[in-house]
């Protein structure tokens, strides 16, 4: 199961957002979104854990709880949904 882990303290690492998650079952990746043009970290990441029933241990467990002085938001990773209006904005003539 793909997990959504939010309002993460800048100072968080990979390794310490696996060690979280990993107190309740396996991890096989974890992944800190950074701003593709300064590097700096989004506040937010992924997991990915493989047992459906450890992944919803690990959110119900860690959702609300403090990691380096953060409250957690963590739930499951939605798809990213495709926007319907295109892009671009110019007019076609």
């Amino acid at each position: 199961m793909n997990i959504y882990v939010g309002n993460l303290s800048p100072e968080i690492t990979e390794g310490e957002l696996r060690t979280a998650f990993s107190a309740f079952g396996q991890v096989t990746s974890a992944k800190l979104i950074t701003d593709k043009f300064t590097n700096e970290p989004r506040g937010f990441g992924f997991l990915e854990m493989p047992v459906t029933a450890e992944a919803q241990k690990a959110i119900s467990g860690l959702n609300g709880n403090d990691l380096k002085g953060r409250a957690l938001t963590v739930n499951e990773a939605r798809p990213k949904t495709e926007n319907k209006f295109g892009g671009g904005g110019g007019r076609s003539w």
